[in-house]
């Protein structure tokens, strides 16, 4: 018994009553008791209890996470995985994905490589996964079970069975693997579509590879994040990011809404220590059930393509396309011999409707493509120029060596230097720098840190190829345009990169005022 708990014994038991006044004393009990227990509360610097109504809600809060925990646990299992890599390419103890840009570890636990071997190094880590049918398909990360030799599946009832690998989706990060089962506990696909920041989401896994079927609940804090991944710039996007405390071992746990379902896949974090830092990101489930059920089906996933490069629509530049919103995506880049070049779409032309539905930036575009059947005919609404128009293109498919890039914008006005040397793309500069014969401008030579083209993401090595729309060939021609940009005004580059071609729109610094020349 508690300390607090004898004392009020001991108090109650001072108060001794004959047999006659005890009965009498037990009628009126019924009104005392709430004051009495009060009392006895201050008497020892207790504070009094909480009736049950002011409580309820917080209650019937536990109540619900307590069974929508006790319906989605049963279907996260723990995956762990031996796989065989060269040095070098396997986890750190943060759990650091290979490829990956430092600050953003992956969610799987390696327990590291034998370090006294050479080449290849035999390394285990831990993952996690979730249930998607009662026979015993799981989905996870590719990155999971990425070079495994033996998966090894456990779940929640500590039953553990060999998995099989069905098939992988490189591209978005995901695989399907098998245990030889039946009659699991499984649960369903939720809309990812269809969520909102602030609603509910639980995280489920197997944090550090110690505390397996972990759950933890937050928010959705944000959705159609973008693309993190420098490596691979046709990788989509619309990532859900999510507070719910997730760490090394969740990945390929499932991410679930208020109903119990799975809306998304978790995949990454963003934290400078690698643990935990209130910005979790999963794939969602539009994207993660579509990969899982063509594997299941083909053994592997064929992702539309088109064959461009876009950049969002932003306040900075729709007004160098006459848009008359901020919405929509800038083909930056058309691929030769693509979908879209057969289409006839353009460099500068601006999608807003893919089959009637308003494309609201690239990465929503990008998303609803990439999982479309190669071979399907889709109508684009487009505006070239500011003249609207509807174009037919026939989905093509990705292949390894397609290229499509997906860039950010960022955007400003023009007043004064921007803080960049260029210099003519001779043939010396285009071997070093590897530009294909087709493009064709001046090449950025330094790009001052803190200036403006610094701030807008420009690079030394990268090549100018349009100002404001006119394409310049050589250093003459780049300060003609320059010198005939408006004061006061933005000024709109398209630049090839290795990464791909995209628009930027510069703001010079407005207190560094002088010619262009050095520009």
């Amino acid at each position: 018994m508690s300390t607090s708990t004898n004392s009020l014994v001991a108090k109650i038991k001072r108060f001794a009553f004959p047999a006659t006044a005890a009965a009498a004393v037990l009628f009126a009990l019924p009104a005392m008791s709430g004051s009495f227990a009060a009392h006895a509360a201050a008497a020892n610097n207790e504070a009094a209890p909480l009736s049950d109504s002011s409580v309820a809600p917080l209650v019937a809060l536990d109540h619900a996470m307590e069974a929508l925990t006790a319906r989605v646990t049963p279907a996260v299992v723990n995956v762990a995985v031996t796989a065989k890599v060269q040095p070098n390419q396997g986890q750190d103890g943060q759990g650091q994905g290979q490829g990956m840009p430092q600050g953003f570890p992956w969610f799987f636990f390696g327990q590291g490589p034998n370090q006294q071997q050479q080449a290849p190094q035999i390394e285990h880590g831990i993952g996690s996964g979730v249930i998607i049918s009662p026979d015993g398909y799981i989905v996870t990360n590719d990155h999971v079970v990425n070079d495994a030799t033996h998966i090894q599946v456990t779940l929640n009832d500590r039953r553990t069975f060999k998995a099989k690998l069905i098939g992988v989706d490189k591209l978005n990060d995901l695989a399907v693997i098998k245990i030889d089962a039946t009659g699991l506990t499984s649960i369903p696909w939720g809309d990812s579509t269809k969520l909102h920041p602030g609603q509910t989401a639980l995280a489920f896994g197997n944090p550090f590879g110690n505390f397996p079927f972990t759950v933890t609940r937050g928010i959705v804090s944000g959705l159609n994040r973008p693309n993190p991944y420098s490596d691979n710039a046709r990788r989509p996007g619309d990532y859900i990011q999510t507070d719910a405390a997730i760490n090394p071992g969740n990945s390929g746990g499932p991410l679930v809404d208020a109903h119990g379902e799975v809306v998304g896949i978790n995949t990454f974090i963003i934290s400078n220590s690698g643990s935990f830092a209130g910005a979790g990101f999963a794939i969602p489930s539009e994207i993660a059930r579509h990969s899982a059920e063509d594997l299941i089906k083909y053994g592997k996933v064929r992702h539309g393509y088109l064959g461009i490069g876009m950049n969002d629509v932003t306040p900075e530049n729709a007004g160098f396309f006459n848009l008359p919103d901020a919405a929509g995506a800038i083909i930056s880049q058309v691929t030769p011999d693509s979908p879209a070049s057969h289409a006839g779409l353009k460099s500068g032309d601006v999608l807003r409707e893919i089959n009637g539905r308003k494309i609201e930036n690239s990465s929503f575009l990008q998303v609803v493509v990439s999982e479309m059947a190669p071979g399907t005919v889709i109508n684009l609404g487009i505006l070239r120029d500011g003249k609207p128009m509807t174009i037919k293109v026939t989905v093509g498919e990705v292949h390894g060596s397609a290229t499509e890039a997906d860039n950010s914008d960022t955007g400003g006005t023009k007043q004064g230097k921007l803080g960049i040397t260029v210099e003519n793309l001779t043939p010396d500069l285009r071997q070093q720098l590897d530009v294909p014969d087709e493009v064709h401008g001046v090449v950025l030579d330094s790009v001052r840190s803190g200036s403006p083209a610094d701030n807008a993401g420009l690079q030394p090595g990268e090549v100018i190829v349009q100002v404001n729309r006119h394409a310049v060939a050589n250093l003459d021609e780049f300060a003609a345009q320059m010198n005939a940009s408006p004061a006061g005004k933005g000024v709109l580059f398209l630049v090839w990169s290795k990464n791909g071609t995209f628009f930027r729109v510069v703001q010079p610094d407005q207190g560094d005022q002088g010619d262009n020349s050095n520009n």
